[in-house]
């Protein structure tokens, strides 16, 4: 776990330094919400309806935001060979695995901070039930990094994975963000952390799932 921790602070460490990814993301989630925001201008009045609205656009946001992330994941160690150095040291694979995705779900949950005043701003929406919304975006992130963090290391020898990164992971991703739509809706239409348990026990055994079986696999995805 030491060993994960120390690759998840480089990570971090770096992106935190030169801002990169994180602008590009934030830059990119901006974008969605500002156009969905014109599209539904003639909404932003009526509550009920942008509260139906919101899931959707809130997610649609922070999926393509990570999957912006995700391509960059293992990308940035192939300069200077520094994925085979990580390679070469006396790290478990799962090592490799866990600390990238500790500082890929980091990143992807500062984003999502951002992104949720932005959103309120732009639709003039006061969200309901945030402690369960937090739940919902930290289970829906795991296990959405779980899966993007192994295909990312699945091709990032290919020069067209920044293509076909999201042509993998959306199909695989769809077990993860179906319960976390619904348990968003029914936290913005006045629901409590009791009415989304259900959605919340899906995404914890999703989680569970995806995490063991990338782990499993992981040492073959890695490898040239």
């Amino acid at each position: 776990m030491i060993q994960s921790l120390r690759i998840a602070l480089k990570d971090l460490k770096s992106e935190f330094r030169t801002k990169q990814m994180l602008n590009s993301m934030l830059v990119f989630s901006l974008i969605v919400i500002v156009i969905f925001s014109i599209s539904f201008g003639n909404l932003l009045n009526r509550s009920q309806i942008i509260g139906q609205l919101a899931p959707g656009v809130l997610w649609i946001s922070f999926t393509f935001a990570g999957t912006l992330g995700l391509s960059r994941s293992f990308a940035a160690e192939l300069e200077n060979g520094c994925l085979d150095g990580l390679k070469l040291c006396s790290f478990n694979w799962n090592s490799i695995y866990i600390g990238k995705m500790l500082s890929s779900t980091i990143l992807m949950i500062t984003i999502e901070l951002i992104i949720i005043p932005l959103f309120i701003v732009f639709f003039n929406f006061n969200i309901q039930g945030i402690h369960g919304l937090f739940i919902i975006l930290v289970l829906g992130t795991i296990g959405y990094i779980s899966v993007g963090t192994l295909l990312s290391a699945l091709t990032v020898n290919i020069r067209t994975r920044e293509i076909l990164l999201p042509v993998l992971l959306l199909p695989l991703i769809i077990p993860i963000l179906l319960p976390a739509v619904l348990a968003t809706g029914k936290l913005f239409s006045g629901g409590n952390i009791t009415d989304v348990f259900q959605e919340i026990r899906l995404l914890i055994v999703y989680d569970i799932i995806f995490f063991v079986i990338a782990q499993l696999v992981f040492e073959y995805a890695i490898q040239d």
